[in-house]
């Protein structure tokens, strides 16, 4: 059994006094910005159903970069194909799950299915123990359940809502997300400080709140019925779902994000590297995902929001650009709990401007038959991108050292900017013109 020991977090680093406090302030946050009134009602359902999942999916999650590290011992370069492989291993189940969904038009019950395969992944974690290769089968099997959830729920969402309100419906939808994500760190730690024993007890208590979630989603959200009449952005050949592919926006769309997404650090990168640079205590390195997906909660409705004002591709260009300034403190000799502090604001930020406002550009532009699959062929995209830059990254953190590979990434990620935005620019004035 590993013990909470093993991360020198034996003595409290933080108390939650009211979690059910956070949740009140963001539903008032919603309603004070006219959100509720905008959004329907399966939109907030499948809000509440993530909220739920990624309570669970955090608590076994923030810890990871450090336990393979120092705690099983895997060197930069190992940790980076571990990483890619656990945020892209799924891309071909989730072409799968995105196709079905369209297909039978049975999105909900897809969903439904990767959420109980992620579901009852928590207590095979209790049966495998600390078996490695049995261990590894088993994040790779929930990380398939999320790749099958994804592109279906994603297409419940921009299939309840009005084209021109879609950054909004999905800024809802990360914002409850990300609160799951913001609690399970909390959760976690709270339940390890309280027990001062293994992690027998978080794994049981994250199957109880995936298993309330999938609850969620079969008793209360409904299939979105078919429009009478559907707006498409994108011409495609009968009887060939996956020539969207080849429709040049929506190619032009998915290139750019791979591109963008081979130029992104993996959180736990950036921050291993604020931990080596301040040397705080491993306890302390939970609290940093704590604080990114607190930025990213209270900004997610906003910049949806502001995407559907002044364009998405500006948002989302956007986003993208305020990674130099993350990689810049870390290039930073004089690195200070302010810099910390920034960074993680900075980060939270970027998902907000990014995530949501990336799904609501495709859904824009794909009809209504092929909506699932066009998301999943997308967020694969995306992922495989990451993949190669989790890689990328730990080989070149092994061979030259981490400032290096730092270094390289400013250049790759304004390089990708680079020759990304004209192509997503173009594709806007395009689709104004359409």
């Amino acid at each position: 059994m590993t013990r909470l020991a093993s991360y020198g977090c034996n003595r409290p680093v933080y108390q939650v006094q009211d979690s059910s406090a956070l949740v009140r302030a963001h539903r008032s946050l919603l309603r004070r910005r006219g959100v509720g009134g905008r959004v329907g009602r399966t939109v907030l359902l499948l809000g509440v159903v993530s909220l739920l999942t990624d309570i669970s999916s955090e608590m076994v999650a923030t810890v990871l970069p450090l336990y393979l590290l120092y705690t099983v011992g895997l060197s930069p370069l190992l940790y980076g194909v571990v990483d890619g492989v656990y945020q892209a291993g799924a891309a071909l189940v989730r072409i799968a799950g995105g196709f079905v969904g369209d297909r039978w038009r049975r999105h909900k019950e897809v969903a439904a299915f990767g959420y109980g395969i992620s579901a009852f992944c928590k207590p095979a974690l209790i049966a495998v123990g600390s078996a490695w290769g049995a261990l590894l089968g088993v994040i790779l099997l929930d990380r398939a359940g999320k790749g099958i959830r994804t592109a279906p729920r994603d297409a419940m969402i921009s299939l309840s809502t009005p084209k021109e309100q879609l950054g909004a419906a999905f800024g809802v939808h990360r914002a409850l997300d990300t609160t799951g994500a913001l609690l399970g760190p909390l959760v976690a730690f709270g339940l390890l400080m309280w027990t001062q024993t293994s992690f027998d007890g978080v794994f049981f208590v994250s199957f109880c709140f995936a298993l309330v979630g999938l609850a969620v989603l079969l008793l209360f959200v409904q299939n979105p019925r078919p429009k009478a009449e559907v707006e498409e952005a994108v011409e495609l050949p009968q009887g060939n779902r996956l020539r969207l592919l080849a429709e040049r926006r929506f190619l032009g769309l998915g290139l750019a994000g791979a591109l963008l997404g081979v130029a992104t650090m993996s959180d736990g990168f950036v921050y291993l590297g604020l931990q080596q640079k301040l040397d705080f205590e491993p306890g302390m390195f939970p609290l940093l995902f704590v604080a990114t997906a607190s930025v990213f909660m209270v900004l997610a409705v906003p910049m949806g929001q502001l995407a559907d004002r002044v364009g998405r591709t500006k948002v989302f260009l956007g986003g993208y650009c305020l990674l130099l300034p993350v990689y810049g403190l870390l290039l930073a000799t004089d690195v200070g709990l302010a810099a910390v502090v920034l960074a993680t604001i900075l980060l939270g930020t970027f998902y907000a401007a990014t995530d949501g406002v990336l799904a609501a550009m495709a859904s824009a532009l794909l009809p209504e038959e092929v909506r699932g699959t066009g998301l999943a062929a997308l967020i694969t995209a995306t992922s495989t991108g990451r993949m190669l830059a989790s890689i990328l990254f730990g080989a070149l953190w092994t061979a030259f050292g981490y400032e290096a590979a730092v270094a390289a990434f400013v250049v790759v990620l304004l390089s990708a900017l680079a020759t990304a935005t004209p192509v997503l620019m173009r594709m806007q004035r395009r689709a104004s013109h359409a």
